[in-house]
């Protein structure tokens, strides 16, 4: 049993200073960053309060505190704009300038531009 710092006493013990549960028994009022995303929350700049662990203990998750969480930031419409010119830049050829339809890899070129440059060598 380990307490936690609301007071409350659940199953768990204590691993690198902090209380610890196996995978799937979290006690209720945790949560992991993705669960805190998913809840469109964020940890508003506090620690970790407990960890998960699962795979005899080589993976692990932090638990942070809901209660303590903040909603999200929405990004502004400036922002919006400019991530959307990003990621349409990693969508265009630098040879042909086409847009591909999906992030190209990192040379930036398609696969059109980089088959006939394949056929003419």
């Amino acid at each position: 049993m380990v307490e936690l710092p609301d007071g409350r006493r659940e199953f768990g013990w204590i691993a690198n200073g902090l209380p610890t549960f196996p995978f799937g028994l979290a006690p209720k009022g945790l949560a992991t960053r993705r669960q805190l995303r998913a809840a469109g929350l964020c940890p508003g700049g506090h620690g970790i309060v407990a960890q998960l662990v699962w795979r005899r203990g080589k993976a692990w998750a932090g638990l942070y505190d809901v209660n303590q969480a903040k909603p999200k930031r929405v990004p502004t419409l400036a922002q919006r704009r400019a991530l959307a010119a990003a990621m349409a830049a990693r969508r265009r050829c630098t040879r042909c300038g086409s847009d591909a339809g999906y992030c190209l890899p990192r040379p930036r070129i398609c696969w059109n531009c980089t088959t006939t440059a394949a056929q003419a060598a």
